[in-house]
């Protein structure tokens, strides 16, 4: 594609009201049409995008615009006069989009076409607005058009097929391309492994040599190369290189784990940074708190960050060993190289190199069931 500039014209329907969301603004495969198809223009050369639209709506598509895109809106109301002052001495040639399309490699029937600034300019000031086809002009092909919610829904398959051919041609492998879902806005390295039950969406960058599945989540998370994410779910989140999430893991917002990491099972981490190196291997809760590297979590442990009212962070430094059913009550900082005994409830601060217990001394008392059995006359079941 040799054109520069890519004019939008908006459905009427994009001023709906909130109830009912606008067909450009509806999502397909997690993506709003919008976001993908501004995406898909910039990917393919696109420099800016004029967006002709009713002035009320222009405020609520903002949000479904590419951050990086050159976007400027035009009152639909008088688009010929705004339009002419943008495109008079420009050269070369203008893309034309006409309402919903989607980019999945079909004939646009018209949808889309381009076609000569100036003669885009001729046919403003003759008609006072864009209502016939520019003298030049080529249709243009790789766009579906689609007029409502039923097409739409109907476009899906194709849609998620187009996706599916894209990242397999780049060395994506796919076990079962019919129990995987990909968000157009993804972006998958070679020689990463796809599982059944996997589920890709938001702005996602997949690693290489990966091991994504079965029955995953990723929602806008960067991962890094050889990593896997097993019958989990990360949401926006980074993730480094050969680090291991799973099973049943629960990765929020916020959170950038590093590499060479375990994040076993029954885990949940929360707004938190996990050092390279670090060992979490399973039911543990690590919420607001900064981990530093090889830190071993041991079974059980949880960062218990709420008061009720306030949320606080702990510190977790490099080279800690935090036994089995550990409660940090943050804020807490540990040290580095410390050792918390198991079943300790660790509510001040921990020097590095120390041993801290914060449990009860065990007492034995000889007998007692014995006596207990005998007072009640009868054995427990």
């Amino acid at each position: 594609m040799d054109q520069k500039i890519a004019v939008l014209f908006m459905p009427d329907n994009i001023a709906c009201t909130e109830e009912k969301t606008p067909l450009m603004l509806q999502p397909i495969l997690f993506c709003p049409v919008l976001t993908w198809m501004c995406a898909e223009l910039c990917g393919r050369g696109i420099e800016r995008l004029f967006i002709v639209s009713d002035v009320s709506a222009q405020e609520r598509m903002k949000p479904y615009l590419p951050k990086d895109a050159d976007v400027t809106f035009v009152d639909g109301a008088k688009h010929a006069e705004e339009l002419l002052k943008l495109l008079e001495g420009e050269t070369g040639s203008i893309l034309i989009v006409n309402g919903v399309v989607l980019p999945v490699g079909v004939f646009s029937g018209g949808a889309v076409y381009s076609a000569p600034a100036d003669a885009c300019c001729d046919v403003l000031r003759e008609h006072g607005a864009f209502a016939a086809f520019p003298k030049g002009c080529e249709i243009s092909k790789g766009f579906l058009p689609v007029g409502d919610t039923e097409e739409l829904r109907a476009a899906q398959p194709m849609c998620r097929q187009k996706i599916m051919e894209k990242h397999l041609a780049n060395g994506v492998i796919v076990m079962d391309t019919n129990s995987v879902y990909i968000d157009p806005r993804v972006k998958i390295g070679a020689g990463t492994t796809l599982l059944p039950g996997t589920i890709l969406r938001g702005e996602t960058v997949i690693g290489e040599h990966c091991t994504i599945g079965p029955n995953a989540m990723v929602r806008d998370c960067t991962v890094g190369d050889f990593t896997e994410i097993n019958a989990s779910q990360t949401n926006e989140s980074t993730i480094g290189s050969h680090t291991t999430v799973g099973p049943f893991a629960y990765v929020r917002p916020n959170s950038t784990i590093g590499d060479h990491v375990k994040v076993g099972d029954f885990v949940e981490i929360k707004n938190s940074v996990i050092g390279n190196g670090t060992k979490i291997s399973h039911l543990t809760y690590v919420g607001d708190s900064d981990c530093g590297e090889r830190v071993n979590f041991g079974c059980g442990t949880v960062t218990t960050n709420y008061d009720g009212f306030r949320k606080y962070r702990c510190t977790i430094g490099d080279d800690s060993f935090i036994g089995c059913n550990t409660n940090l009550v943050a804020p807490v900082k540990v040290g580095e190289g410390s050792y918390i005994a198991a079943g300790s409830t660790i509510t001040d601060d921990v020097p590095a190199d120390a041993l801290a217990l914060a449990r009860t001394k065990q007492t034995v008392k000889e007998g007692w069931a014995a006596r207990r059995r005998a007072l009640l006359g009868k054995k427990e079941k």
